[in-house]
Parts: structure tokens; C-alpha cells; sequence
């Protein structure tokens, strides 16, 4: 993936936060916002991360895939990353095309989506 400093990266299907905190790490002073549909994903992901949650790089939401919506004033994402998501691996397909629509309207001009285990990848934004 090509991560910079300060770049704007959504994680969907974050599980407990693992890599949310790794790009956290990497991209310094950007943002991660990690997103899963499970309750319990999200709790886990908040235990593990009160450091970079306090430092304003990563957030955590409880939100599916495909009812992913930019919050009101909330900026757009330079890069979307999801693995093993099966909103987007091509084993929900109507799912997936809910999701698709959703992660690439969240996508800033010019932005990038990179998926583990994808059947397509519509993106057309900027």
C-alpha cells in the first residue's frame, strides 16, 4: 500500500484493530478510522488502542461496509483498505454492491481502494 504521512485511511472490517494501529504508526500525523460491523470488534479495537485513539491518528465505528457514510463535516479518505471482508470478496454480492458504493462516495479525488480477495474493483472517483 502506498502509505505517506498524513494521509486518511479507512479500515473496514477492522476487527480488533491490529492493522488500524500499524497504518496509525506509519502514516504519523494522518488518520485511521477503523470500521466493523461487530459490537464486539469495535470494543476490542478501542481496548487495544487508547495511545493512538488519544493522540487524535485513529478512531473506531461500529458501521457495516455498505452503510459506511462520512459523518457531517467529516473529510474524505485518501486510501480504503479491507481484508478478508465478505461484503467485498465477492461472497455477498448484493452486500458488496451496497459496500462498493459506500467506500468509493468516503473516497477524497483521486483516491485509492485496495482489497484482499476482491472479485472486481469499480472504483471510478476523481
Amino acid at each position: 500500500m502506498p502509505l505517506a504521512p498524513g494521509l486518511r485511511v479507512l479500515e473496514v472490517g477492522c476487527g480488533p484493530g491490529a492493522l488500524a494501529r500499524a497504518i496509525a504508526a506509519w502514516i504519523g500525523p494522518g488518520h485511521v478510522l477503523g470500521i466493523d460491523r461487530s459490537a464486539r470488534a469495535i470494543a476490542q479495537a478501542v481496548a487495544g488502542s487508547a495511545d493512538a485513539m488519544a493522540s487524535g491518528c485513529l478512531s473506531f465505528r461500529q458501521v457495516s461496509a455498505e452503510d459506511f457514510e462520512l459523518a457531517p463535516g467529516e473529510r474524505p479518505f485518501d486510501l480504503v483498505v479491507a481484508v478478508r471482508v465478505g461484503a467485498l470478496d465477492g461472497r455477498h454480492p448484493a452486500a458488496g454492491a451496497r459496500a462498493w458504493r459506500s467506500l468509493t462516495a468516503a473516497l477524497a479525488p483521486g483516491g485509492r481502494v485496495f482489497v484482499d480477495g476482491a472479485a472486481v474493483l469499480p472504483v471510478s472517483n476523481g
